[in-house]
């Protein structure tokens, strides 16, 4: 499945029994975020959501509905990308980036497709009036008020854009950065953007307050599933957005001047919010803000933006999210990222097997590596590196098991790791960059982090006894209980092996 629009992406979600329609009047302030929490801590992550009559501050009726919960289950995050498993995605990376030039004509003339489908890719940028400016405010006009921009939690700072894709571009190299931040709302036509420290868009606005210049900013809202993902992935310094967006698509992204900037803006979107933030101004006060560790993210400093222009298409769907205490919709665009980016991770560390980072980890609280281990002291190798690795950096524990644990079951995994370490031998600190959200941190941004080898030790690692097997049962035995099981008269289901 591939599709342009949010719009279409909901009617897709509603054929596969995905989507609950809600026509009860909600209130964009608080209610709707309960009532989408209840649905995200239900089995599988629980339905989507459309609430079609949303209630505004002014007591209104909003004239956009409020889709939330789009991409809050396995099935509906593959559903988003265009694949029955997310592992597809990867398995595509990993073939094009082993891609090798071979000999012989004949396997050159077989690599051309390969070619020309990455060749696909880049964004192309239309003419004419676009479907995301079918609609267009400008000056007075502007009332972000007006938009069905949610309140999340009880001590929120005000409404927040929650799944935007921030768009900016580096003003030295002219290199086009699309980011997902939170964004509060202050008043009809001002925004706080907060973008944390290490994040692009920071260092977009930091280049253009020591030149002095404006910056502008457009956030684009809704539009094809895969963007709107692209703009959450950790990807590689200088890799667009869009273009990868394109690779997910399979086809390139449709963009379109903005009407009162020289940026590019998804064309398909559902709503464009153009601005731009003046360095010479002074900061805002932004939050505080429920975050997606469970806590509060305390108030603190950020750039204003200035709207503009507001743009929309004919039929709009203002998408949102919440985020706070796991489980919410944010793991499973986390658990996607964590698939399709495997491949890249083990461009460098082959040893890699698989990992995984559970819901309650909130992302970097947490990783569970599996290696296969080939020599002493590769699991604090592999440890190492990955403290070096982009975002991987702000991991604050990472646990390192063989290659044939399963380390996307938890539970299992935690079981090997306790079983597997001792823990003075086996545990080990190390200091640097942490999560800005780290509010346990000996300072902002920086504090230490905790290595577990929870591999089979060998000698060389000061192991001289005999490493024990794990308890399983025979097949032979199981096959015949497996075989008598429906004649026992017990209910429970067996497990499987």
């Amino acid at each position: 499945m591939s599709v342009d629009s949010l719009r279409s992406f909901v009617q897709a979600l509603d054929d596969a029994g995905e989507v609950v329609r809600v026509a009860h009047p909600v209130s964009a302030d608080k209610e709707i975020a309960e009532v989408a929490d209840r649905c995200m801590k239900s089995e599988h992550g629980g339905p989507a959501l459309l609430f079609e009559h949303v209630v505004l501050a002014s007591g209104a009726r909003a004239d956009i509905p409020v889709g939330i919960n789009l991409f809050g289950s396995m099935r509906r995050m593959a559903m988003a990308l265009g694949v029955d498993n997310l592992d597809t995605i990867g398995r595509r990376i990993e073939e094009m980036v082993r891609l090798k030039v071979p000999e012989g004509w004949k396997a050159k003339l077989a690599m051309l497709p390969k070619l020309a489908e990455i060749a696909k890719y880049p964004p192309r940028t239309v003419g004419g009036t676009p479907p995301c400016q079918a609609t267009v405010w400008r000056g007075d006009d502007v009332d972000l008020t007006a938009l069905p921009i949610i309140t999340c939690w009880p001590g929120d700072g005000g409404p927040y854009i929650t799944l935007p894709q921030v768009i900016t571009r580096d003003p030295r190299s002219g290199v086009r950065n699309v980011g997902m931040y939170r964004v509060q709302v202050l008043d009809r036509h001002r925004l706080a953007m907060h973008w944390q420290r290490h994040k692009v868009g920071a260092a977009h606005w930091r280049n253009m307050a020591a030149r002095g210049e404006r910056m502008p900013v457009a956030i684009a809202l809704g539009g094809d599933p895969p963007s709107i993902y692209s703009a959450s992935a950790p990807l590689p310094p200088n890799v667009d957005e869009y273009i990868f967006a394109g690779f997910l698509r399979r086809k390139p992204v449709r963009l379109a001047k903005a009407v009162t900037s020289d940026l590019v803006v998804p064309a398909e979107a559902d709503i464009v919010i153009e601005g731009y933030i003046d360095p010479a101004e002074s900061l805002v006060l932004e939050g505080p803000f429920g975050d997606h560790t469970g806590f509060y993210s305390l108030a603190d400093y950020y750039p204003a933006v200035h709207v503009t222009a507001v743009t929309m298409r004919d039929d709009p769907v203002y998408p949102t999210t919440i985020v706070g205490r796991p489980p919410m919709e944010d793991f499973y665009l986390g658990h996607a990222t964590e698939r399709i980016f495997l491949p890249l991770l083990r461009l460098n560390l082959p040893e890699i097997v698989d990992y995984h980072m559970p819901a309650y980890g909130i992302f970097h609280n947490l990783v569970f590596v599996s290696i296969d281990k080939q020599y002493p002291g590769q699991a604090w190798k592999v440890m190492n590196a990955l403290w070096g690795m982009g975002l991987m950096s702000l991991a604050k524990l990472l646990v390192v098991v063989d290659k044939d644990v399963d380390v996307r079951d938890p539970d299992t995994a935690w079981w090997v790791a306790l079983n597997h370490i001792d823990p003075e031998r086996d545990v080990r600190f190390t200091n640097g960059p942490v999560d800005v959200l780290d509010h346990a941190s000996r300072a902002f941004t920086y504090g230490s982090k905790m290595g577990i080898d929870a591999t089979t030790k060998w000698k060389e690692e000061g192991f001289d006894r005999d490493w024990p097997g794990v308890i399983e049962m025979d097949d032979a035995t199981c096959a015949k209980v497996d075989a008598m099981w429906d004649m026992l008269g017990i209910s429970l289901r067996p497990r499987s092996r």
